[in-house]
C-alpha cells in the first residue's frame, strides 16, 4: 500500500500547470486554487486585485514510489519561466509569482539543491526568482478553474499558451506520462 504525498507549486495561470501535471505516471489529483492568501477562501476575483497575497498555484497529491518530488520539481521548471518577477507570458501580478510551497523540511532541502543545480546548470540566462516559502495555506479556486484545459481544449488561451507546454511535456517527459495523451 503506498502513501501519498502533497506539492504545492505556483508558475503562472494555475491552468498551465494542472494541464501538465494531471498527466504524469503517480500523480493522482491536482487541484488548481490559491496559496499563501492573507484572506481566508479568497475569490478569483479578490487574488486578480492583488491584495490577497495568494499566487495562483496547485496543489498535487502523488505517490512517491512512482514519481519523486524531485521529478516534480524537475518538470516545475521546465513547464514555466522562473525567471520572470511576478508575470508569466501577459499574466502579471504577484498571483502569477513562481513559487515552490514546501510541506516539511525535506522538501525544503530538496527545493533548495533543485534550485542551485537549475542556476549552476546555466539553463536559464537571467536569475531564478522562485520563491521556496513554507506552505501556509491553499483554497480551492472555483469549480470552473478545475480541469480547465481539457474541459474547454478550443478556448484561446488553452490554444495558445497551455498547448505549447502540454506538447514540451509530452515530447521531454515521455516516460514519465500516464499515456500519450
Amino acid at each position: 500500500m503506498s502513501q501519498f504525498d502533497t506539492a504545492t507549486l505556483a508558475g503562472g495561470c494555475f491552468w498551465c500547470l494542472d494541464a501538465t501535471f494531471k498527466r504524469l505516471k503517480g500523480v493522482t489529483s491536482v487541484l488548481s486554487g490559491y496559496a499563501a492568501s492573507k484572506v481566508e477562501n479568497p475569490s478569483y476575483q479578490q487574488v486578480c486585485l492583488g491584495t490577497t497575497g495568494a499566487a495562483e498555484a496547485i496543489q498535487i497529491t502523488y505517490d512517491p514510489s512512482i514519481i519523486s518530488y524531485e521529478k516534480l520539481l524537475e518538470i516545475f521548471w521546465h513547464m514555466h519561466d522562473p525567471t520572470t518577477l511576478n508575470r508569466q507570458g501577459h499574466d502579471v501580478g504577484t498571483q502569477y509569482r513562481s513559487a515552490i510551497f514546501y510541506h516539511n523540511d525535506q522538501q525544503k532541502e530538496v527545493a533548495l539543491a533543485s534550485k542551485a543545480a537549475l542556476e549552476k546548470s546555466r539553463v536559464y540566462k537571467n536569475p531564478v526568482v522562485t520563491e521556496i516559502v513554507p506552505f501556509t495555506n491553499f483554497y480551492e479556486a472555483e469549480d470552473y478553474h478545475q480541469d480547465f484545459y481539457d474541459t474547454n481544449p478550443s478556448h484561446s488561451y488553452c490554444r495558445l499558451v497551455i498547448d505549447p507546454k502540454v506538447q514540451k511535456l509530452l515530447k521531454e517527459y515521455k516516460n514519465d506520462l500516464k499515456d500519450a495523451r
